[in-house]
């Protein structure tokens, strides 16, 4: 939390003075914003100080500090950590396989986070690495309506990676025709 000036350690000499409601006072002299602060028994805080001129709040500075304290930690509630999940395939993989590994890309995808789609080449398969990449473009072709590339395919050492990030507009569509489906279904 930044450093807040109270009282006589704000230094500007005109200021816009707000209530503790809200409500706006003037623009008037620190010297009668502080005396309005002395006379209500609450202190004059700089809220604003890059305004001009800068705002101050008659409140007390406890219940200020408290209110900015709330504030802070809800923003941080509401804030997501995008995680980057890993799926592993090998070029052996099978549709089914192919299919359940998707659907948990899709559910990672719908979360908001990125997706890691790894092809791990053992013994001689790294010979065909044009399996490695039909497999991860079956894979990109399974999970199209949710996603875009945030990196595209590309070699590493024996593995094969993309990764996947969501995307917010095929994301909206998607759940569109899902309410649509399941509105036709109970229809």
């Amino acid at each position: 939390m930044r450093k807040v000036r109270i009282n006589n350690e704000i230094t500007a000499p005109v200021v816009r003075v707000v209530d503790a409601e809200g409500g706006m006072l003037g623009i008037m002299a620190i010297s009668d914003a502080l005396k309005i602060a002395y006379d209500r028994g609450l202190d004059l805080v700089e809220v604003a100080p890059q305004a001009n001129p800068p705002v101050c709040r008659v409140i007390d500075f406890g219940k200020y500090q408290y209110e900015q304290h709330k504030r802070e930690k809800q923003q941080r509630k509401q804030q997501h950590q995008t995680q980057l999940k890993e799926i592993r395939l090998k070029i052996v993989t099978d549709t089914h396989d192919l299919d359940f590994k998707a659907r948990h890309a899709r559910q990672f995808l719908l979360e908001g986070n990125k997706v890691k789609v790894t092809v791990l080449f053992r013994g001689r398969e790294i010979t065909h690495k044009e399996f490695g990449e039909q497999i991860l473009q079956q894979f990109w072709q399974r999970l199209e309506d949710v996603a875009k590339f945030d990196q595209p395919i590309r070699e590493e050492g024996r593995t094969m990676t993309m990764i996947l990030a969501p995307d917010k507009e095929k994301i909206k569509k998607y759940h569109k025709l899902m309410q649509q489906q399941s509105n036709d279904e109970q229809d």
